[in-house]
């Protein structure tokens, strides 16, 4: 079930990144709601949220160090039961994966979703995000990490 679910976060980010790619010419905007919500084609040549971008050694390095981090969160989801936490694990493995796919064929990550008051993101960047907030809850505030209520092996 968690191989499912990184597969299809990881074909979902790849698939609306491949739409903009598609639809829109870079730096392109379309309002969904002025002012408030826009998809506006960037491609982020930086770290997440467009830190150090154009960084020569950040091009290098930031695939390699986040080639490195999937490789560890993937041995170690390998070998834990706690659901919760796997699920968590499985979100952030996704999002790396999603955005180390573009950095490795395209050399920057395409980013689209724009709410004016943030850097644009993307599916991936969601998908981390999400699963680094359910990775601190468990952690911080479940005794068990996540064992507790849905609790036991994973299928």
């Amino acid at each position: 079930m968690i191989l499912i679910l990184t597969a299809a976060i990881i074909a979902l980010d790849q698939f609306t990144k491949y739409l903009v790619r598609s639809n829109f010419s870079v730096g392109e905007t379309l309002p969904v709601v002025q002012n408030v919500f826009h998809l506006t084609y960037v491609q982020n040549r930086g770290a997440a949220f467009s830190i150090f971008q154009d960084n020569r050694i950040m091009t290098v390095l930031f695939p390699l160090v986040a080639m490195a981090v999937c490789a560890v969160l993937l041995v170690w989801l390998m070998k834990k039961k706690e659901k919760l936490l796997s699920v968590a694990v499985a979100l952030v493995i996704a999002g790396g994966v999603g955005n180390l796919i573009d950095r490795l064929v395209r050399g920057y990550v395409t980013d689209f979703l724009d709410f004016r008051v943030f850097p644009v993101f993307n599916v991936a960047d969601i998908a981390v995000t999400c699963g680094c907030a359910l990775a601190i809850i468990c952690v911080v505030f479940l005794d068990d990490g996540g064992k507790k209520n849905g609790g036991g092996d994973i299928d």
